[in-house]
């Protein structure tokens, strides 16, 4: 495998990162490019073993990534988005699965409680998130529905003193290690968020262990048999299938811009291997076929990079629309596993050896490129939005 240092910045052609941001906000995308590089060789390991190591956890915590959206009176950090979104792909140039979990507990878990919870539930609740203490689930897909998680089965009943949980949820990043869930259920026929913690009887959590993506990260599924929960775990203002999709579009921003750390990796890998490997007398580099795929892929990640960082300064302005982030999902999840399928056939042969990283990655961009949305789907909602036909 190559030793080479690669430079995320060799990846931005147009030099959008050093001229559009801030010198502050170079200093969060370094500091994850920093950690992502130096764990590289823990993060093949795990990817191998088929887990997450938890020093990788700790560090991204000491690090202040899980606090990136949560005000600092929360012990949050507060990162405006064009950090976020940098930060984003810092983690994501290492494994996907880093980037999910920020992502999961920033979007999924933090945002949910600090817009639809109670001042006591902020209270108890944000800190452990932000430090890293607690680790967060958000438990909205189920076995028979993912792209229409309105019709979602699990149930919520009034009860004594609270309410009774029953269902089931799958694919659920950080299931059978999370501390807290942020679970979606049908009460009186209207979906709600509530907050389950590790522990309660009836709930069971286990790891979903036959996948091959994502494997640097856990997964899981569990069972709510009847789980009891007090009546101050309902998150007040959740009422409504919208409360749910807003935390995924709050998701989904962070997964557009971060998708693009993927693709600059695979850029920089296969760059490294072009330079070095050598056929009929020259490097490979010299070939036009290959200056061909390296326009391509430059091109397409200028593409993906620059409206990433237009969506982070919608946001921040709070002139984002639901679509522009469906948009933004769509294209750069695209971007980048075309990006990765290129850096693969430019390996050859060495692009499915575990001796490289592209076919991990290019695994992950897989998974990453459904959930959250489906291409197609995200397609329909930008349609739906274009004409106001919902066309589901």
């Amino acid at each position: 495998m190559l030793k080479k240092t690669n430079s995320i910045y060799r990846a931005d052609y147009l030099n959008l990162i050093k001229n559009f941001t801030t010198h502050e906000q170079q200093e969060v995308l370094n500091t994850f490019l920093k950690f992502s590089q130096k764990n590289l060789p823990l993060i093949e390991k795990c990817a191998w073993e088929r887990h997450c190591d938890p020093k990788l956890w700790a560090e991204m915590a000491e690090l202040g990534c899980f606090g990136a959206h949560i005000p600092e009176k929360y012990s949050g950090t507060g990162l405006d988005e064009i950090s976020y979104a940098l930060m984003m792909i810092g983690l994501e140039w290492g494994d996907s699965s880093l980037r999910s979990n920020a992502s999961v507990q920033n979007a999924l878990v933090a945002y949910p409680i600090l817009s639809y919870g109670s001042e006591e539930q902020r209270v108890k609740y944000l800190p452990k998130l932000a430090t890293g203490e607690w680790i967060g689930a958000f438990g909205l897909t189920e076995p028979n529905h993912g792209s229409d998680p309105g019709s979602l089965e699990t149930k919520a009943m009034e009860t004594e003193g609270g309410y009774i949980l029953s269902g089931s949820k799958q694919w659920i990043t950080n299931a059978n290690i999370a501390d807290i869930h942020v679970v979606w259920a049908k009460l009186n026929g209207m979906i709600h968020g509530f907050l389950v913690e590790k522990g309660r009887l009836g709930l069971t959590a286990v790891s979903m262990s036959k996948k091959d993506s994502l494997q640097a990260g856990h997964t899981g599924e569990y069972t709510l048999d009847e789980v009891f929960i007090p009546k101050e775990n309902l998150l007040p203002e959740s009422a409504g299938l919208k409360c749910a999709l807003k935390c995924l579009n709050e998701a989904r921003a962070g997964i557009a811009a971060g998708i693009i750390g993927a693709a600059m990796f695979c850029y920089e890998t296969a760059w490294d291997y072009v330079m070095e490997r050598k056929q009929f007398g020259i490097a490979l580099a010299g070939k036009q076929i290959i200056q061909v795929k390296l326009a391509d892929m430059a091109t397409a990640i200028a593409q993906g990079l620059s409206t990433s960082l237009h969506l982070a300064e919608l946001r921040e302005r709070k002139a984002a629309d639901f679509s522009h982030v469906s948009m933004l999902k769509r294209a750069n999840t695209k971007i980048a596993r075309e990006v990765a399928s290129t850096a693969r056939e430019m390996l050859g042969a060495n692009g499915v050896s575990s001796e490289y990283p592209i076919m991990r990655v290019l695994k992950n961009i897989e998974s990453v490129y459904t959930y959250e949305g489906t291409y197609d789907v995200h397609g329909l909602i930008i349609g739906n939005k274009i004409t106001g036909i919902p066309a589901y």
